[in-house]
């Protein structure tokens, strides 16, 4: 990506992360409901989509995007990417990390250990505006919690018995893959800018950050990608991977959640008999009769 393409890009997410109210929601188009691994109370999030989704992050979003809530030595954890240590360890490597001060007081590099930050493409807030308009690059730590849309009722109150609650990757992937080239008719647009049919507005300062064939994943025994290189999966696995940034104990808190549910059912069960079996023994039905 040039300079501008990745100035253009940082911006653009910045505005993706303005709530709806400070745009023109009413002119909002909603994203469709794309079907997810670890959707409802079973789901999981899927190793291999999450490995993809950050080659994509380190490739095209780090460019301009800092995650400074995660520390390298999370995409080993269970429930994550799961890369291995040795995996982790050589990737923590690639980066130079300033530390210090040293013996001497100076601030020197120095290769990345796993339990650093994900080092960050400038250096202060002050060096990201500078670098991009005056726009500061979003986090993209927690966007895919951060983002979101109302579903409108009904929906909304079927969403609370199905736990629907991925309106963040749905809005991710769908802005990522919502391009127009040329705009509609009747469209016209500013230097610099550029059509999203999910963006509210419509209007982005973001160019198209993907395009088919421009990442390279991995390849099957055939030679041939396990998954189709285009935007649209492109999209789908940055916005699974960044739904695990915002949430890495998602597996966790829902295998426990299914456990609290299962002893309360149990326990409620325990004590409709016991009360059961203490009443049956009354002439009246009152505990209280002598």
């Amino acid at each position: 990506m040039s300079k501008i393409s990745v100035r253009s890009a940082a911006f653009g997410l910045l505005l993706a992360a303005l709530p709806l109210t400070a745009q023109a929601a009413g002119d909002r188009i909603e994203p469709p409901a794309l079907s997810w691994s670890f959707s409802g109370p079973f789901g999981k999030f899927d190793r291999a989509q999450l490995q993809r989704g950050f080659k994509v992050v380190k490739e095209v979003c780090a460019n301009c995007h800092s995650m400074s809530l995660l520390r390298i030595r999370n995409l080993s954890q269970p429930g994550g990417p799961e890369f291995s240590p040795g995996q982790v360890t050589g990737l923590a490597a690639t980066y130079q990390v300033k530390d210090g001060p040293n013996d001497q007081g100076e601030m020197f590099e120095r290769p990345g250990r796993p339990a650093d930050p994900f080092p960050a493409p400038f250096a202060n807030e002050q060096a990201a505006r500078a670098a991009n308009g005056g726009a500061f690059p979003v986090d993209l730590s927690v966007i895919a919690k951060a983002r979101t849309y109302e579903r409108g009722f009904p929906r909304f109150v079927f969403d609370i018995f199905t736990q629907y609650q991925e309106q963040g990757p749905d809005y991710i992937a769908a802005l990522l893959g919502g391009y127009k080239d040329p705009p509609p008719e009747g469209v016209t647009l500013m230097p610099g800018q550029y059509y999203n049919t999910y963006m509210p507005g419509h209007l982005i300062a973001m160019p198209k950050p993907l395009n088919d064939g421009q990442i390279e994943y991995p390849k099957g025994p055939d030679g041939q990608p396990q998954v189709p290189e285009t935007v649209a999966q492109y999209a789908k696995d940055v916005s699974a991977f960044l739904v695990w940034a915002a949430e890495p104990h998602l597996e966790q808190r829902k295998r426990i959640g299914l456990q609290v549910m299962l002893f309360l059912l149990i326990f409620g069960g325990l004590l409709y008999y016991t009360k059961k079996k203490v009443w049956a023994r009354m002439p009246d039905g009152s505990p209280l009769h002598h």
